[in-house]
């Protein structure tokens, strides 16, 4: 390339190989001349050069074609091609809780942790063991998430978990090395670097319009590459390997022609109504192009369901608004017809683009305009436009190489040094976990430190632009300490109350144990370290804490075994009160209360007796002398562990009772002076009668309830 106005691009595909010299006039483009070369063998596979030296002998063939008419040419712009790329969706999330506002630098750290996720998904999709395999040629974010919930911005917001998405495209190493292996062995020097679907959209489909969801198709031998604009940018790439192989093996079945003549039958088709064929059985035959068309119909229709499938599954599903089909497939008879019948687009959405669609474009006049220039010429313009260099900065003292397919910035290089960007920011402190009053809680460490990072010496942010030749540092972020806490900080406050238990004062505080030892709240607490805060809410714990056990004891329902059976006595149990009223131990209490426990009487047998409404004796009312005595008989007897009790014998709680019934004697007369003084009258003769109602009876007479009993002395004699 002698002229620097003149431009030398090739467009290196699967089938041929096509040179084209660019000079630009006026701020128009002129295409001076164009050249194809097919291979002569099956050297490149899906857009990846497999036998770099018979491609190179290609590449010099054409360069030697062209410079008999252009002079020496020694540097040339070439295209990645577009189905080499990898597209990959990553997620990341960090925790944030008790983190300060983040910032823009954070989101920036936090994206480009997801690209690196993406490029190790793409190397492990593809049997790669390095990550850095690949260049990353571009990044969107798909969306932001906060604690799960998707968000417009994570600048300044706060929360426990931030996340991000993103859609990253990947370059294999291995296609630009294996490209730039080729041309230098044809003794040429890469000029310039750009990607096939990009050279493509940029002549047809500008800036401008690309706000529009518009798919363009660049149809090949072996390929269909596919991208797709909305929003302004490129969004998605893809590849299908069906393209115009697909139709020319058709033809081959359909009208038994071996491979070449079955391509030459199709090319010849496009410019004539009927051609002649001989096929392998040496029988000529006649074909009309429409004869033609019904027989390979069923192949259009597998290349039209294959791109259109393509087309949906990268658009999320959806048709998009316009589809434009370039490369010399796209003049596959009814192609544009069925492809949009897949889409459900109307047919005049669907159409095939020329290099006369190019603006500002002029074209000799034995240029040839067909669909099949539109990638060369787009590769040449974008060489001019928006040229891709190969530009080489320095990451902590090592050499990294980049292609510049957009703009550069410090992240894209750390990425391509191999760098984990997520390895660069400070691990946060470890933390801590401890137990208290049995419920299990951790203490974050602090937040470790972002990346010190530099460029040519002074500090910058992670999307930096960077030049060629830059220098640049990256120091990893100091990790975050172990938390420093005090138990003081878990206790809103230390609070003090004062009782009056049975009258008597208590001052009641708050009692902190650390790991079974007595501690001031100002202790700071350890890994694993088991506390104990105790402040009494109960009357129960506040009974235990002033050690009056002995009166919660009191409290218990009393209880004795009689005859074998429990029996619950509430009249026999002590009383609570609090200020004055009814209480339960479970009942809170508050500053400055009363609390009173009030102890029954003495539990007697005969309080037993009564309240299980169980007589002691047997009674009966006589009259003796006139005077009305009551008579009585045990009627039961008691027992405590084998002993006799009186009635007026203390009862205990937990006491094992027995009690007897007697049978029941009858009353007799005798047993009057168990309940009466005799005084045996001075003038008696010391002889008496006994009289029951007035008849005279004996010591043994039964007497009966209400019977008049008398004792009649017998005068001295004188």
């Amino acid at each position: 390339m002698q002229e620097k106005n003149k431009i030398f691009a090739l467009d290196i595909g699967t089938r041929s190989v096509v040179g084209i010299i660019l000079e630009e006039e006026n701020k128009h483009f002129h295409v001076a001349d164009i050249f194809v070369k097919e291979h002569t063998e099956r050297a490149m596979l899906d857009g990846q050069i497999h036998d770099v030296v018979s491609v190179s002998k290609i590449i010099r063939d054409v360069k030697e074609e062209m410079e008999k008419n252009h002079g020496p040419l020694t540097k040339v712009c070439v295209a990645a091609a577009g189905r080499a790329l990898k597209t990959e969706k990553a997620k990341v999330s960090i925790s944030i809780k008790g983190k300060p506002m983040i910032t823009k630098e954070d989101i920036l750290h936090l994206e480009l942790s997801a690209v690196q996720k993406a490029q190790s998904i793409a190397a492990e999709k593809n049997s790669s063991t390095e990550s850095r395999n690949y260049y990353c040629v571009g990044y969107s974010v798909f969306q932001y998430q906060l604690d799960g919930d998707e968000i417009g911005s994570l600048i300044d917001q706060q929360g426990d978990e931030a996340s991000v998405e993103i859609i990253a495209t990947f370059l294999p190493r291995v296609v630009v090395e294996s490209l730039i292996s080729a041309l230098n062995r044809a003794d040429l020097e890469m000029d310039a670097l750009t990607l096939e679907p990009i050279a493509a959209i940029n002549v047809l489909i500008p800036a401008s319009m690309r706000r529009l969801n518009v798919a363009l198709v660049d149809i090949g031998a072996g390929t269909s590459d596919i991208a797709l604009t909305e929003l302004g940018t490129v969004t998605a790439y893809g590849m299908v390997p069906v393209a115009g192989d697909e139709i020319t093996e058709a033809i081959s079945d359909q009208l038994l022609l071996d491979f070449p003549l079955a391509e030459k039958a199709k090319r010849d088709l496009l410019n004539n109504e009927s051609i002649v064929v001989e096929d392998i059985l040496g029988f000529q035959s006649e074909w009309t192009h429409d004869n033609v068309v019904e027989q390979i119909d069923y192949a259009v229709d597998r290349l039209a369901n294959a791109i259109s499938n393509e087309i949906k599954q990268l658009n999320n599903g959806k048709s998009p608004k316009a589809v434009m089909l370039v490369g010399g497939g796209s003049l596959t008879p009814n192609l544009p017809r069925k492809i949009a019948t897949c889409l459900d687009l109307p047919e005049n959405r669907v159409a095939i683009r020329d290099s006369s669609a190019i603006q500002g474009l002029i074209l000799s006049e034995q240029i040839p305009k067909g669909p099949e220039f539109i990638t060369p010429i787009g590769i040449a313009i974008a060489a001019k436009q928006t040229p891709v260099h190969y530009v080489t900065v320095y990451v902590n003292d090592q050499p990294v190489r980049l292609f510049e397919v957009k703009q550069l910035t410090v992240g894209d290089c750390l990425l391509a040094s191999g760098t984990k960007v997520s390895s660069l920011h400070g691990k946060p402190g470890m933390a801590i976990m401890i137990q208290m009053n049995g419920q299990q809680i951790t203490i974050p460490g602090e937040h470790g430190q972002p990346p010190i990072i530099k460029k040519n010496g002074e500090n910058c942010s992670l999307d930096e632009p960077v030049q060629n030749g830059d220098q640049i540092i990256a120091l990893k972020g100091m990790d975050g300490r172990s938390p420093e806490v005090r138990i003081s900080q878990f206790l809103d406050d230390i609070p003090a109350k004062t009782v009056y238990i049975n009258e008597k004062k208590y001052e009641i505080a708050t009692i902190i144990k650390r790991n079974g030892n007595n501690v001031t709240s100002e202790e700071v607490v350890a890994d694993r370290d088991i506390l104990e805060v105790q402040l009494p809410d109960t009357i129960e714990a506040l009974l235990k804490s002033t050690k009056h056990n002995h009166l919660i004891a009191d409290l218990e329902p009393f209880r004795i075994r009689l005859n074998g059976k429990e029996t619950f006595l509430l009249a026999f149990s002590s009383k609570l009160f609090l200020n004055n009223k009814p209480a339960k131990l479970s009942h809170p209490f508050q500053n400055n209360d009363h609390i009173q426990v009030i102890k029954s009487s003495l539990n007697t047998v005969r309080q037993l007796a009564e309240i299980k409404n169980i007589p002691l004796y047997n009674l009966i009312h006589v009259f003796f002398n006139g005077e009305m005595i009551t008579m009585k008989k045990s009627k039961t007897e008691w027992y405590r562990n084998d002993v006799k009790l009186k009635e007026d014998d203390i009862i205990s709680h937990g006491d094992i009772i027995e009690m007897k019934t007697i049978e029941m004697e009858p009353f007799i007369f005798q047993d009057i002076f168990r309940h009466v003084e005799i005084d045996i009258p001075k003038e008696s003769s010391g002889k008496f009668h006994l009289l029951k109602n007035g008849e005279e009876t004996t010591f043994y007479e039964i007497v009966n309830d209400g019977d008049k009993l008398e004792i009649l002395w017998d005068p001295v004699l004188r």
